[in-house]
C-alpha cells in the first residue's frame, strides 16, 4: 500500500473506490440495456468513466473500449475550452465527434455530462459510443476528413434538462439511421441520470464532505505505483521499427521508448508521413492505446486512471501516420493506431521479456454491409466485427478470436442474420496459422458470408496484415497473413465489393504471432496442438522436429 496524501484511512478508501466502480458499471448496463444499436449491446463498442472537476478521469466502466477511456480526458478538456466550468447548468450534456477532439474518426459520438451536488460541480460523467451510420460516404478510398461523414461539432445536445431541438435535427437529416443512433445517444442521457443518482447516494451515505480529496487520493496511488514501476525499470531508449501493409505501398511504424527514472517517454519518430487514405491515426487515439500498452504492460493491477500517465509522454512527429492532420481521411484509423502496442512491445522486450506478449491479428477485422433486405423491404447498414489470434503470452498460448488492443466482443451469428439478408455459413479456427514457439500464438479464425438479398449488397473492407503477418517475439514464429476472398478469388484487404445475390464474401483473419524459441515447447503441449487438429504432422515436423527422432 502505498503512502496516502492524506489521513484517509485505506480501508474506508478501498471500500469508496469499489463503490465508485460499482456505480459506473452499473450505469454503463443502464446504457447497454436501453441501446438501440448491437454494436453497443452486442460488441460493447462503448465506454462510460467518471472524470473529476479538473479534468482527470478516475473510475471507469469495466467493458469499456481502451481507446475510448484513453480520449474522454482530452475530449472534456477540449469541452470545458469552449463550456467553462462555471457556465455549466444542472442537466446539460456536451457532444461531439470531432475527430481531433474525440476518438479519431466521426463514427465515434463522445458526451460529457456534469454532476452537481448540492448546486456544486463534482464530477463529469463521459462517455462515448460507436454508431455505423454518421452520414457522408465513408469509403477505403477517401481523400480527406470532410468524405467521411457529419462532423458534429462541441455543442449542447441538452440544455438543463431539455433536448436542443436544432442539434437533434441536424443529426436526424444527415444519417441514414437516425433512429438506432439517437436511441443510443438518449441510452446515455438515461445513464446520465443513473450516475448522478447513484453518486449523490454514495456522497450521503459515506458522508463524504470533500469529494476532492477522495478523487485525489485515488489518482495519487496510481500515479505513484506506476512511478515506483518504472523507476526499477533500467534507464535507456529501447527501440522498434516495422513495416505495415499500408494502402498501396508498405509504411514504416518506428517507436523509440526511452526510461529516465521515474519517466517514460515514447516517441514515434521515423514514422511514415500520413497518407492520402483513410488509414491515419490522430494523436488522441495514439495516445490512448500507447497509454493503454503501458498500463497492460507495467502496471496492471493499479487502479486505472489518469494518474497512472501523468509520469507518461507520447510525442509523434506532426503530419505522420500516428499524429495526422487535420483534414486527414482518419475512418480507419485503427489500421495504424492499433500497431502502436506491438511497436511498444517490441521495443521494451529486451527488457521484460517475461512480460511482453507477441504480435496479434490486428488490427481489429470487421465489414460493413449495405443494401435492400427483402424480408422488410428496408435499408440496412449493418457492421460485423472479426477477430484474428492473439500473440502468445509470456504464461501461455494465445486465445484464438480475441481482440487486442481493443476488446470489442464478438457478436452471436444469428443475431446479425436476423438483422441482414446474410447467412453465415463457416466460422471455424483454421490449422497451422498460428506463429509457433514455446508458446504458439492463437490460431486464426475463417468466416464466410453468403448474400441471400434480390439485389446487389454493398460490401466495404479495410483490413490489415494482408501482407506484413503478426510478428513472434523473443524467437517465437510469425503468425499467417490475413485473406479476403470473393467467391475464392483474392480481393484488395482494402476495397469497396459488391456482393450479387449468391455471392459468398469469406475473411481468414491473421494468426497471432509465437513467443520464444519453437524448441523450447513442452512435448505435452505438441501433443495436445496434434490431438486438436490445430497443428498439423507436416508443420510438427517441419517446426519442431516431431518424429525425426
Amino acid at each position: 500500500m502505498t503512502d496516502p496524501v492524506s489521513g484517509l484511512d485505506p480501508i474506508r478508501l478501498g471500500l469508496i473506490w469499489q463503490r465508485l466502480n460499482g456505480i459506473v458499471d452499473q450505469v454503463s448496463e443502464t446504457f447497454i440495456r436501453a441501446a438501440f444499436s448491437t454494436v453497443v449491446r452486442d460488441n460493447y463498442d462503448m465506454a462510460f468513466s467518471l472524470l473529476d472537476t479538473q479534468g482527470r478521469q478516475f473510475v471507469q466502466s469495466r467493458r469499456s473500449i481502451p481507446s475510448f477511456i484513453g480520449t474522454l480526458p482530452r475530449t472534456l478538456a477540449a469541452v470545458l475550452e469552449k463550456f467553462p466550468a462555471a457556465s455549466l447548468r444542472p442537466g446539460d450534456v456536451i457532444i461531439t465527434n470531432d475527430a481531433w477532439i474525440g476518438t479519431g474518426h466521426l463514427n465515434d459520438i463522445s458526451m460529457i455530462c456534469p454532476i452537481f451536488s448540492a448546486g456544486k460541480l463534482i464530477a463529469f460523467a463521459g462517455s462515448t459510443a460507436h454508431t455505423i451510420d454518421i452520414g457522408g460516404a465513408p469509403s477505403p478510398s477517401a481523400q480527406d476528413s470532410y468524405e467521411e461523414g457529419l462532423c458534429i461539432p462541441i455543442c449542447k445536445i441538452v440544455e438543463e434538462g431539455r433536448e436542443n431541438q436544432l442539434v437533434i435535427d441536424f443529426i436526424t437529416e444527415n444519417l441514414r439511421a437516425p433512429t438506432e443512433t439517437l436511441g443510443d445517444i438518449r441510452a446515455q442521457f438515461a445513464a446520465y441520470h443513473d450516475c448522478a443518482d447513484k453518486l449523490e447516494k454514495v456522497l450521503q451515505e459515506e458522508q463524504l464532505e470533500d469529494f476532492e480529496e477522495i478523487v485525489e487520493e485515488i489518482i495519487s496511488r496510481s500515479s505513484q505505483s506506476m512511478r515506483k514501476v518504472i523507476a526499477a525499470l533500467p534507464d535507456g531508449r529501447y527501440v522498434d521499427s516495422f513495416q505495415v501493409d499500408g494502402f498501396d505501398e508498405p509504411l514504416t511504424v518506428a517507436c523509440a521508448v526511452t526510461v529516465d527514472g521515474e519517466t517514460i517517454d515514447v516517441d514515434f519518430t521515423g514514422t511514415s508521413d500520413q497518407i492520402k487514405f483513410p488509414i491515419n491515426s490522430v494523436m488522441n487515439y495514439t495516445y490512448a492505446y500507447s497509454c493503454f500498452a503501458l498500463k497492460c504492460l507495467l502496471d496492471p493491477s493499479a487502479p486505472n486512471n489518469s494518474g497512472s500517465f501523468d509520469s507518461v509522454t507520447v510525442r509523434a512527429p506532426d503530419g505522420c501516420l500516428l499524429n495526422a492532420s487535420r483534414p486527414a481521411p482518419v475512418w480507419g484509423r485503427h489500421l495504424s493506431g492499433h500497431y502502436a502496442p506491438p511497436a511498444i512491445f517490441g521495443a521494451l522486450s529486451a527488457v521484460l521479456p517475461d512480460k511482453v506478449i507477441a504480435e496479434s491479428g490486428s488490427p481489429l477485422w470487421n465489414v460493413y454491409f449495405k443494401g435492400i433486405d427483402d424480408r422488410s423491404d428496408a435499408p440496412f447498414v449493418k457492421m460485423f466485427f472479426m477477430n484474428g489470434g492473439h500473440g502468445a503470452r509470456p504464461n501461455g498460448d494465445g486465445p484464438g478470436c480475441l481482440s487486442f488492443p481493443s476488446n470489442v466482443s464478438n457478436q452471436p451469428i444469428e443475431l446479425f442474420e436476423s438483422q441482414a439478408p446474410l447467412l453465415v455459413t463457416e466460422k471455424c479456427f483454421v490449422p497451422d496459422t498460428a506463429g509457433e514457439g514455446k508458446h504458439r500464438g492463437g490460431d486464426a479464425q475463417r468466416l464466410s458470408f453468403r448474400s441471400m438479398a434480390s439485389t446487389p449488397i454493398t460490401m466495404t473492407i479495410r483490413h490489415e496484415r494482408i501482407t506484413y503477418p503478426p510478428r513472434g517475439l523473443l524467437g517465437g514464429q510469425n503468425g499467417a497473413a490475413g485473406l479476403d476472398l470473393v467467391n475464392g478469388k483474392p480481393i484488395p484487404a482494402k476495397s469497396r465489393q459488391l456482393l450479387a445475390p449468391g455471392d459468398v464474401a469469406t475473411f481468414q483473419m491473421p494468426g497471432g504471432g509465437g513467443l520464444h524459441a519453437p524448441e523450447q515447447r513442452a512435448k505435452d503441449a505438441l501433443d495436445r496442438d496434434l490431438k486438436r487438429g490445430l497443428l498439423s504432422m507436416d508443420k510438427a515436423k517441419q517446426v519442431y522436429g516431431v518424429g525425426d527422432d
